[in-house]
């Protein structure tokens, strides 16, 4: 019995169909997937964009307490809107990932290790516009023979702070281990320069504003230094899958 061509028209254009349908699927995949990896590739970058400029107000802060720069301190309260914009910029462009995206594993894991990120990144801004409004009340004379401290401990930061944003770019877990390192040298600057300031507070009373405004910016530039290295330690939970933050971190 011969076939019926009605029924084998209609047959091959069902499989024309299918075929087209799974070919439509697929296209709409690869679509979804390219959105999908542009969303964090930009989020990524916008990340970096907002650590480099918390970085530039933690260095302009420093610059402006130590040296009486007004203009300095100025720029830094200027630049505290904008890293405050990026904050929230990035905190909705992390939402709407999980939304759209509803990421799982360890693109999940990026995805709230940024939101934490942000968060410090942001803190990072307000230690550093504390610092910036010493500028005030702190004379750099009467604080002279601790500058070279400060700025050390300064100097230290700032170096804890470029390899935590460099460790984030590059997804390397090793870092958290050198900053927890690196703030153990930090913590001991933080007190020998917090006694040094405190002993003379006693002994020169005409200065003791000026002393317990640089008491004051060397508390937060110690604070500085945990937010990057908490930094580090949320590269450690996107990359391991290990919490370190009340725990040891991995060698």
């Amino acid at each position: 019995m011969a076939p019926d061509p009605v029924i084998i028209g209609t047959l091959d254009t069902v499989e024309a169909r299918a075929g087209g349908a799974r070919a439509d699927g697929m296209n709409t995949n690869r679509h979804i997937l390219r959105a999908y990896d542009s969303d964090l590739a930009d989020m990524r970058a916008a990340v970096v964009s907002m650590a480099r400029l918390a970085e530039q107000q933690f260095l302009k802060a420093v610059e402006a307490a130590l040296s009486g720069e007004h203009g300095r301190a100025v720029e830094v309260l200027d630049g505290e809107r904008e890293l405050n914009d990026q904050h929230l910029r990035l905190d909705a462009t992390c939402n709407q990932i999980i939304a759209r995206h509803q990421p799982t594993a360890i693109d999940l894991r990026e995805v709230i290790g940024v939101i934490h990120t942000i968060n410090d990144l942001e803190r990072i801004g307000d230690e550093a516009k504390k610092i910036a409004l010493r500028v005030r009340s702190l004379d750099p004379a009467a604080v002279a023979p601790q500058l070279a401290g400060l700025r050390r401990m300064a100097a230290r930061t700032a170096d804890m702070l470029n390899r935590a944003i460099d460790a984030f770019e590059r997804h390397d877990p090793r870092a958290a281990a050198e900053l927890a390192s690196a703030d153990d040298e930090v913590d001991a600057m933080r007190s020998a320069l917090t006694r040094e300031l405190v002993e003379r507070m006693s002994r020169e009373p005409a200065r003791v504003a000026s002393l317990f405004e640089a008491v004051l910016v060397v508390q937060s530039i110690e604070r500085i230094a945990d937010h990057a290295e908490n930094v580090a330690e949320y590269i450690v939970n996107v990359v391991e899958g290990v919490d370190t933050r009340h725990g040891s971190v991995p060698t």
